[in-house]
């Protein structure tokens, strides 16, 4: 979590900063503000998750600041310090979502325990999100499977061949992006594609890397490192890897065989 503390006193601002250990109130980083819009500048340049804001400070004052932010629709709840504890203060914070409420002077330790109040209600909140986002997913991907049973796998596969071939210089060609290309999950389309060539995608990547590897060295028009790259390696190292193990020597050695 990513912690603004917001106070016209610049000394209490950066004491406060210094002197709690925020790292032992979920707080990750601490950054610091002495006006409304000093405070705004620093939520449009960073990820702030919350906000520890006087709420007395010359020209606007907290509570417009947290208005603003409410507005804006930014993602940030906020801790407010004052010194008068005031009901219509009290109120207009309520309503603006304020978590909670200090009167200072106030021990730090206090301030430490109600940010890490609100940074524990934060993570519960985006932990909850994740799991209704996953449910979604779930629901999608129940959806998506009844549609791929009525594909032909076969078709499928030669699709997915064609696009290989067409794609051996991209260094980005993987499972991954042919699943996403052709809507389907990268376990789905592996098993239907193995069942059909008799391989995984990522092996008939490598081995049409390689046979196409083995027809340019053998043009003698191009040397083992232009190849790496035209097949698709930007290593020459896993290139050269690669093609040993597929073809037993080296690059070197299989372009010095072909020019015997």
């Amino acid at each position: 979590m990513n912690l603004l503390i917001v106070n016209d006193e610049k000394l209490t601002a950066e004491t406060m900063k210094k002197d709690i250990l925020w790292e032992n109130y979920g707080i990750s980083e601490v950054f610091t503000a002495y006006d409304t819009e000093s405070g705004k500048q620093c939520i449009e340049e960073h990820p702030i998750d919350i906000m520890l804001c006087d709420i007395e400070m010359p020209g606007e004052n907290g509570l417009a600041l947290l208005r603003w932010v409410r507005e804006n629709k930014k993602e940030i709840e906020c801790v407010f310090l004052t010194c008068h504890a005031s009901f219509a203060y009290a109120q207009e914070a309520i309503s603006l979502g304020c978590q909670d409420y200090i009167l200072i002077p106030a021990k730090y330790e206090k301030i430490g325990e109600a940010i890490a109040k609100v940074a524990e209600r934060i993570r519960r909140q985006r932990e909850e999100a994740r799991y209704q986002e996953y449910g979604k997913y779930m629901l999608k991907e129940k959806l998506r499977q009844e549609e791929k049973e009525k594909v032909e796998p076969e078709k499928v596969a030669e699709e997915v061949s064609a696009v290989i071939m067409k794609n051996l210089a991209n260094v980005e060609l993987s499972v991954d992006r042919l699943a996403e290309q052709f809507h389907f999950h990268p376990v789905y389309l592996n098993r239907i594609f193995k069942k059909e060539k008799g391989v995984s995608v990522s092996q008939f990547i490598i081995n049409e890397r390689m046979k196409m590897a083995a027809l340019m060295l053998e043009s003698g028009q191009y040397g083992a490192s232009e190849v790496a790259e035209k097949v698709g390696y930007s290593h020459y190292t896993n290139f050269y890897n690669m093609f040993k193990k597929y073809h037993g020597c080296s690059p070197a050695s299989y372009l010095e065989k072909c020019r015997k």
